[in-house]
């Protein structure tokens, strides 16, 4: 609390008694609107180029404590240009379900590019319903840990 100049809610933050519990919750709330605000200044100031170490003495040893700043380029980057289209082979949908995430999570690590849910399905032939199984699939292995969304809107996934 001190490092961040948020001593001022000490007290009431450590206060456990029942009497003190409106405090407490107060000050908790304080304390993480404070810390939202904060994070936003730094969101906005690395965007700008700054960026504040935690520890400079440790991190910028030529520096020796001194606050640094490194200069980024704040255009972002043209979008790398789509991949070139190859024919795609089909497999068979998998009938058990630890053989339908295990097909789905080898499309993905051998892709080598982010794909959507058509590219996927587009990947795979079967009957029955499987294209209904597919998107709980996805997100059994991005919970796995196994693929991740590219885009804020989770229309295309890429492997880890």
């Amino acid at each position: 609390l001190q490092a961040y100049g948020r001593s001022d809610l000490q007290h009431a933050l450590a206060d456990h008694r029942p009497a003190a519990a409106e405090a407490r919750a107060a000050a908790v709330e304080t304390l993480l609107e404070r810390l939202v605000a904060l994070n936003a200044k730094r969101a906005a100031e690395e965007a700008g180029g700054k960026v504040r170490w935690l520890r400079p003495e440790f991190q910028t040893r030529a520096r020796q404590g001194e606050q640094t700043t490194i200069e980024v380029e704040s255009e972002p980057e043209a979008a790398a240009p789509p991949a070139p289209a190859t024919p795609v082979v089909k497999r068979l949908w998998p009938t058990g379900l630890a053989e339908q995430i295990k097909a789905v999570a080898e499309i993905m690590a051998g892709a080598g590019h982010p794909l959507t849910m058509a590219d996927l399905e587009a990947r795979f032939s079967g009957r029955g319903r499987w294209r209904e199984r597919l998107p709980v699939i996805v997100e059994t292995l991005v919970a796995l840990g196994r693929m991740r969304a590219v885009n804020a809107a989770a229309t295309a996934w890429e492997g880890t």
